[in-house]
């Protein structure tokens, strides 16, 4: 294949659009819901786009989590599942994919990714101890910080600017690393992570060459090295296309660099592999055997680790299509797509285009909203009131309080507008795009939440909101008066 078709077919037309690199088998009924029921239901369900119900949702893009769609050869090894307590052969398939994969030695098998993190935290993080990551994801810092351990982020400064040129915002600043490390001492940190496709600023890739450059450091100081690999496809190819020394170079030797610069690598197989489930590489016997003991005490016997049988053989197949150019491009040119489209309509949106999903910028879409009343999440649900459409909040409300109970303000706030794998249509896309631009146009109108009812641990998933004043129906009442229907 040439190597520009995996990125764009030409049109003669000169139109400049994303390809589906695939055809549909199976569809799934959605529905549209008139604008008041829309207002109904997010009321019923305290703002909180994660507890609405999937039925009332017309475009749902929380996440690309475990929501991809699969390949017909993933369904195709379902079938072949052995279903053994002990010993099933659908585990070695996994795990001789998993270890030829990465290149790694060994491999522990959890039912996702924050599985993994919650038995890494516990085996490697002591009270006062310090995970050192260039960004934090939510669950991961909940685990840290459960067993009283201390997250330090040591991202380059641009990761916070929603505009930027920089096509590696997720890479690691040197200077930040080494001078934290000089002032806590090696003692201190329990492992150094690095977070590839950086999912709270954007989705925003890690160069192959910042990798080596932290690698090399936290091996001449001792430090173990983690990598989470949930997000590798997304990277991989940004790695492909945007890192000049890789183009040429096959998807299979860029994933076995990557590899051997860390001691342990995991992953959510809900992002790598389009499958539900998880699992931990290593390269070295003593953390092989540090962790093991955590697998039946947390997950399961060590051959199936809370899986599903099915689901590990469609995990198996999974993984190796993300050596396919055109399996893992389609993200990424749908978000790009989509930004375009966003971009046109005058929306602030993060750029360079990152994985996961396009990334709406809430401080700027709407500046009148103090991050004490959670922009993004309050963007969120306008975005539902008038589309239908179900984002997820990145922003302040996704943080932990202090200490002292005061906010824990974002370096950024975002909507991220999540686009899995191989699920929606470019049709769709510009309804997207056509339902933030009028809302843009209608950004005056949108306030701010307030809680009533926190959680103290992760508050975005199960937390409950209400609206600041009636901004919702006054939003409600413009968006009928252009569109009768309510749809």
């Amino acid at each position: 294949m040439p190597e520009h078709t995996y990125t764009r077919v030409g049109f003669f037309s000169g139109e400049k659009i994303p390809l589906e690199m695939h055809k549909a088998r199976m569809v799934q009924r959605i529905h549209l819901r008139p604008a008041g029921e829309r207002l109904a239901v997010l009321g019923s369900t305290g703002n909180n786009t994660f507890l609405l119900p999937n039925r009332d949702v017309f475009l749902d893009m929380l996440t690309d989590r475990g929501v991809n769609a699969m390949s017909e050869a993933q369904y195709a090894a379902m079938l072949l599942a052995d279903d053994s307590y002990a010993g099933s052969e659908t585990y070695y398939r996994l795990e001789k994919t998993v270890l030829s994969f990465f290149g790694l030695n060994y491999f522990l098998p959890a039912h996702q990714g924050r599985a993994c993190e919650n038995i890494l935290a516990t085996a490697y993080v002591s009270p006062g101890q310090y995970m050192v990551t260039n960004y934090h994801f939510t669950t991961t810092k909940a685990h840290i910080t459960r067993v009283g351990g201390l997250v330090r982020e040591c991202v380059s400064d641009e990761a916070s600017l929603t505009q930027s040129t920089n096509p590696f915002k997720g890479d690691y600043d040197m200077g930040k690393l080494t001078s934290f490390v000089d002032e806590v001492g090696t003692g201190k940190i329990a492992f150094v992570r690095i977070e590839l496709g950086t999912n709270l600023i954007g989705g925003q890739p890690v160069s192959l060459a910042n990798m080596r450059e932290v690698s090399a450091y936290c091996r001449s100081k001792g430090l173990r090295v983690v990598i989470d690999a949930s997000l590798l496809a997304d990277n991989l190819f940004f790695i492909k296309t945007r890192e000049e020394s890789c183009r040429l170079r096959p998807l299979e030797d860029i994933v076995l660099d990557i590899g051997s610069l860390a001691d342990v690598v995991y992953f959510s197989g809900r992002k790598l592999g389009c499958a539900r489930g998880g699992g931990i590489s290593l390269a070295h016997e003593k953390d092989y055997r540090k962790l093991r003991d955590l697998v039946p005490l947390f997950e399961g016997f060590l051959t199936y680790g809370g899986m599903s049988v099915r689901e590990m053989e469609a995990m198996n197949v999974g993984i190796q299509e993300t050596l396919d150019i055109d399996t893992i491009s389609q993200t990424p040119i749908f978000v790009e797509a989509l930004g375009e489209e966003l971009q046109a309509k005058g929306v602030p949106v993060v750029t360079p285009f990152g994985g996961l999903g396009c990334h709406v910028d809430a401080l700027k879409f709407i500046p009148q909203v103090p991050q004490e009343q959670y922009p993004a999440g309050a963007l969120c649900s306008a975005v539902f009131l008038v589309g239908g459409i179900r984002g997820m909040e990145r922003g302040t409300l996704s943080e932990q309080r202090n200490a002292d109970g005061s906010e824990h303000l974002s370096s950024v706030e975002l909507v991220r507008l999540a686009v899995p794998k191989r699920v929606f249509t470019l049709s769709q896309m510009k309804f997207v795009a056509d339902r933030l631009g009028w809302l843009y146009e209608h950004r005056d109108l949108v306030g701010g939440l307030e809680f009533e009812d926190e959680p103290e641990t992760l508050r975005f998933f199960l937390g409950r909101l209400k609206p600041i004043g009636d901004w919702q129906e006054k939003l409600v009442a413009a968006f009928l008066k252009d569109m009768p229907s309510g749809l």
